[in-house]
């Protein structure tokens, strides 16, 4: 292993990336028992949904479990998990191409090195024809003697990313002829000619607020620090793009929001520092805006500077000045339609109808003909459909989907639970298995024979020692609880890992008894491990 080689390797898994800061779901997510195979389905193949895209009457979906598109406003999905051209890849982003038409993938995975989860780009893939088809790009690596970039006059050195890991691909944005990458370690990349060639994009370095290639310039483009590149380095990890017009990009990464009013060629930087009417946070996660104008939403959190907080920065000019809201709020991304604006947030869903002066949640999410009601309050996606009518939001838990949108949030809530098919009427299971009551519910899925029965449940321990009534006698099936239609069907409910006294149960395993209308009873096996 040459220098340049040892230094890359060392820089990019030794030294803290702020990946702690990263959006919190996992690359490697697993929530049902089997494999999910591509096809047709009731629901998207996965319930962790990070990225969304609706296009008329199609809407996408980038999951913990590949890619699910539906082309008739959510009634039937197609899954693309274990379809050849992507096989257990993640989604880490998705874009649409006005200009061509042509939608945009990027794909991830997880890897351990030394000891430690990381994520790891697996490039991207475009189709030109609504997803039948698919081309793969690999994820853009540099060549270990691509060490200058030029700029104008000025030959920069430049540190070489070599690897994929932690070079992951976030988000995507487009402008004519040109698709842009924010990969983080990777950087901000664009493209000209379909990912066949890709090209690092210049940016301020932290001590700089501004670049253009007439400029005499003299630092070093490199995402993190180290022997080769001493300067400021924050600016170089990318993790949001937006393109508002064929011209104007704006840029997120670790030091702030980068603006280019010329294709990206020259760029101006505004972060927490350098502005009077500031941002809360330097680390610009996600970003929406409002076409045609100049209002800008970032989500922006807390980077190195401790007078950072998180929370949503609303700029009504482009980015000249900011108004905060939503303090101590981590904000993963916005749907943006009009004045009515979403903000998907690890601690809840927000919408707001005046520039974020006032925001409300919806409080208990709730199915409104099954009555299944919605367990998490992490949400890291939403989209905007029907001229403004209807919403879509991915959550850790399941993809939500809100009708009739007149008031600030109305009571029509569909949810969309993925798990796998039971193989009989007779079949149950539970899932996640294990799982950690800490940070989630299990769902035990059985069958009611497609009828409403009465229906009980209870935990019991390994010794089989009476440990919780879940439900008694409760009304379930045709609709109640139902996740999926059909004779085997799909019925849920949820145990929360808690006794009859309301305590926490400690590590091990326990079975469950499922007691519905004048059947036998279903058993099985539930682990709890925190």
């Amino acid at each position: 292993m040459n220098g340049i080689k040892a230094a890359i390797f060392t820089v990019l898994f030794f030294t803290p990336l702020l990946f702690s800061q990263v959006r919190p779901y996992s690359f490697g997510f697993d929530e049902s028992p089997e494999s999910v195979t591509a096809g047709t389905s009731e629901n998207p193949a996965s319930n962790s949904i990070s990225a969304m895209l609706v296009q008329g009457d199609t809407v996408w979906l980038g999951t913990s479990r590949g890619l699910s598109r539906s082309t008739d406003k959510g009634t039937t999905w197609r899954n693309y998990y274990n379809d050849p051209d992507f096989g257990t890849e993640n989604i880490s982003a998705i874009a649409y191409d006005p200009y061509t038409g042509v939608i945009w993938v990027a794909t991830a995975h997880s890897v351990v090195r030394t000891g430690q989860t990381l994520p790891e780009g697996s490039g991207l893939r475009f189709s030109s024809d609504g997803g039948e088809t698919w081309k793969k790009v690999p994820q853009p690596i540099d060549k270990e003697t691509d060490t200058i970039v030029v700029y104008g006059a000025n030959r920069l050195r430049a540190l070489p990313v070599t690897v994929a890991v932690q070079n992951i691909t976030y988000d995507i944005a487009i402008t004519p002829g040109t698709v842009w990458i924010s990969s983080f370690a990777g950087g901000l990349r664009k493209s000209t000619d379909m990912g066949s060639t890709w090209q690092r994009v210049v940016l301020p370095p932290d001590n700089l607020n501004s670049v253009k290639p007439s400029d005499n310039l003299d630092f070093c483009v490199s995402p993190v620090p180290g022997k080769f590149c001493s300067e400021g380095y924050l600016n170089y990890r990318a993790f949001s793009v937006i393109s508002v017009n064929d011209s104007v990009i704006y840029a997120g990464t670790a030091n702030g929001i980068n603006k280019s009013t010329d294709g990206g060629i020259s760029w101006v930087k505004y972060n927490h520092q350098n502005q009077v009417n500031n941002m809360s946070g330097n680390f610009v996660v996600g970003m929406g805006y409002k076409p045609g104008t100049d209002q800008i939403w970032a989500a922006t959190w807390r980077a190195e500077d401790q007078n950072e907080f998180y929370g949503v920065s609303f700029s009504p000019d482009g980015g000249e000045n900011w108004i905060t809201s939503l303090d101590g709020e981590k904000v993963n991304n916005f749907a943006v339609f009009t004045d009515k604006v979403v903000a998907a947030a690890s601690g809840g869903l927000y919408k707001s109808n005046d520039f974020g002066k006032n925001w409300f949640s919806p409080g208990n999410i709730v199915d409104t003909q099954t009555k299944l009601s919605l367990k998490t309050s992490t949400f890291y996606s939403a989209a905007w459909a029907e001229a403004g009518t209807v919403l879509y939001v991915g959550s850790a838990d399941g993809l939500l989907k809100n009708s009739g949108f007149t008031g600030v949030w109305p009571d029509s809530w569909k949810l969309y639970f993925a798990s796998q098919e039971l193989e009989s009427m007779e079949d149950s299971y539970a899932f996640p298995n294990p799982f950690s009551p800490k940070t989630e519910q299990v769902k035990i899925k059985y069958s009611t024979g497609g009828e409403e029965v009465d229906v009980t449940i209870r935990i019991f321990d390994f010794g089989m020692n009476f440990v919780r009534t879940v439900i008694q006698n409760a009304r379930r099936g045709n609709p109640t609880h139902v996740i999926n239609s059909g004779a085997n069907g799909g019925v849920i409910d949820f145990w929360d890992g808690k006794d009859e006294n309301g305590n926490v149960v400690p590590n091990g395993v326990y079975f469950y008894r499922i007691d519905a209308g004048g059947k036998k009873p279903m058993f099985g096996k539930i682990m709890v491990l925190q």
